[in-house]
């Protein structure tokens, strides 16, 4: 893939092959993207951590009814 991404980019990807981090330009965007989606999956996480404890704070001193009390109410 021969792609001009402008100087900025073009500097960092240089960069990365000349510390040997990667051997040409695909190399550095591949591993740039596996890197981009490690962070979205981590920050999903957090925020799925962040909502559940938002909900459960909210829930703070509220009855809770057994599941087996849940699942006779609905008749199964």
């Amino acid at each position: 893939m021969n792609v001009n991404l402008g100087e900025y980019y073009q500097a960092i990807i240089g960069k990365a092959i000349q510390k040997g981090l990667a051997g040409n330009q695909t190399e550095v965007i591949r591993q740039a993207l596996l890197d981009y989606g490690r962070k979205l999956d981590d920050e999903e996480a957090m925020l799925v951590g962040r909502a559940v404890r938002a909900e459960m704070e909210k829930m703070k001193g509220k009855k809770w009814i057994p599941m087996k009390e849940v699942l006779k109410q609905a008749g199964l």
